[in-house]
């Protein structure tokens, strides 16, 4: 297991946000914990300094590009990109330097996984250049997909029937925990547990982790196979519950193990 970075982008800022108050309706809702003074150059040369490698970069909706290529022109091919990503700019990201592009709506369209956009999509950039984000909201004892920055529930759930189907169009899953991402409370434990018994291929789990004994929590639960992503808890985006250099400690103290 490691500990995965991140840059969320929104409005063209490194942000730290609640994600379930995103809603395009009702912009006034949004929560914010942390938005930076710093550009997304600053934090992409830090992970790279550190080699905190498998992270990724998140654009949280429109107006987002220009920072998006900051961050990857600090780093190119060091980080995944997300938010927004189609058949038709695909391609260019990985151009511009990302590592792998990740991909949610596109092929969840219409509330149901597209066949044909997923195989046109894996055909066009290839396996090792797809990540599918997988995150997911829970309703009626099921975690659904979710898309359009959480808040459109589609009709496909978690399973592990999907996990298995989709594994073999991508080489990672991300999912966020979109109930308690950003909220600092505490990890989503049957998620987590969920996904170290179903996902056959290299996952990464987002959402809520406060603390060094939230990631021990993932790193048993996840049985050492399932990354985690922290971003509010983090001080360097604010928060106070665990230190960019616990983070890169733990990393490499794993790495040795």
């Amino acid at each position: 297991m490691r500990i995965r970075p991140c840059i969320d982008l929104h409005q063209g800022s490194v942000k730290q946000i609640v994600g379930s108050t995103l809603n395009d309706n009702n912009p006034h809702s949004l929560q914010e914990n942390f938005v930076a003074a710093q550009p997304p150059s600053h934090y992409a040369r830090m992970f790279r300094n550190d080699n905190l490698t498998g992270g990724h970069v998140i654009m949280l909706g429109p107006g987002n590009e220009e920072a998006a290529s900051n961050a990857l022109m600090a780093w190119p091919n060091g980080l995944q990109l997300g938010g927004g990503i189609t058949l038709d700019n695909a391609a260019d990201w990985l151009k511009k330097g990302a590592a792998a592009v990740i991909v949610t709506s596109y092929i969840f369209y219409d509330g149901r996984i597209d066949e044909d956009r997923l195989l046109r999509l894996n055909q066009a950039i290839g396996r090792d250049k797809l990540v599918l984000d997988l995150s997911c909201r829970k309703r009626d004892g099921f975690y659904y997909i979710v898309t359009d920055r959480w808040q459109r529930f589609t009709q496909e759930t978690l399973s592990p029937r999907t996990l298995e189907h989709l594994s073999s169009y991508c080489c990672e899953f991300l999912v966020h925990a979109a109930d308690v991402e950003g909220k600092k409370a505490g990890i989503d434990a049957e998620l987590v547990a969920f996904l170290a018994e179903y996902s056959p291929i290299p996952t990464t789990y987002a959402g809520g982790a406060r603390n060094m004994q939230d990631v021990l929590l993932v790193q048993k639960l996840g049985k050492n196979r399932i990354d985690l992503t922290i971003g509010s808890a983090l001080d360097i985006y604010g928060g106070t519950g665990i230190t960019y250099q616990e983070i890169v400690r733990f990393n490499r103290q794993n790495a040795l193990n």
